[in-house]
């Protein structure tokens, strides 16, 4: 009998695994035989005080190391999401080997998207608010709700912890900028990956243009499910809907 997958679930930009809400059991419902391990990258969550990598690659380079101090193997599938979804990328650019196939939410790469696809325009100054600022929590975790959900009347009730979060273990202003230049800064490899990829992407997203992902698919001639309603957070938004996808693209 073949052992159970190990998926990894990896957040995006100065997120944590508890931002993930309801998704993992959602998914575990959907995908009974699989083992998830959901990781906090380094400056987030239960590591707020350790220094975020600098690059990209970097932050890979980390994943595979902290799989192997878990005890876990490849190969793995992932499900990842913006900044995660780019860790991931990198990932499978220089370790084909270690990812079976992976479910990429809501990225974006250059030079395949331009910057202002990759970053709304709306978005630049909260993030920037973010990076350098020092907003009150409450304040921040609702704008970036606004932001990144489009089913408010749903989503809204995860505010609270949000906020709660953001202040028992709060992203250095040091290590989200560096999240920040990290994801500005990192390109699309040469040649698409050997991993096989399906996107997901919501297309009222306001954070990162749904046309990043349709633009990758079609250059890596990969599949890619558009949810019409959703915004960055899909997951948040919809994580029936997520599972569903991750669970008819599965053998």
């Amino acid at each position: 009998m073949s052992a159970a997958p190990t998926w990894v679930l990896l957040r995006g930009l100065m997120r944590d695994s508890r931002h993930w809400g309801a998704f993992p059991d959602v998914l575990r419902a959907t995908l009974p035989d699989a083992r998830l391990c959901l990781l906090d990258l380094p400056g987030n969550g239960l590591r707020h005080r350790e220094q975020s990598p600098a690059s990209v690659p970097a932050m890979a380079e980390w994943v595979r190391r902290e799989l192997l101090r878990q005890g876990l193997t490849p190969p793995y599938r992932v499900f990842a999401m913006s900044l995660g979804a780019m860790v991931t990328v990198a990932w499978a650019d220089t370790h084909p080997q270690e990812i079976e196939r992976a479910v990429l939410v809501n990225t974006s790469l250059k030079p395949v998207s331009p910057f202002y696809q990759r970053l709304q325009p709306a978005a630049w100054p909260l993030l920037l608010r973010m990076a350098l600022g020092n907003p009150a929590a409450r304040a921040a975790e609702e704008a970036i709700l606004q932001l990144t959900s489009n089913h408010h009347e749903q989503t809204r009730a995860v505010l609270e912890d949000w906020t709660a979060w953001r202040l028992s273990h709060p992203v250095s202003r040091a290590n989200a900028l560096r999240q920040l230049l990290a994801a500005m800064r990192f390109s699309a490899p040469k040649r698409a990956p050997q991993t096989r990829l399906l996107l997901l992407t919501g297309a009222q997203d306001h954070l990162v243009d749904s046309r990043c992902s349709q633009a990758l698919a079609a250059a890596w001639r990969c599949d890619i499910v558009i949810h019409p309603s959703a915004g960055h957070d899909l997951p948040l938004d919809d994580a029936a809907w997520v599972a569903g996808q991750v669970r008819s693209w599965t053998p």
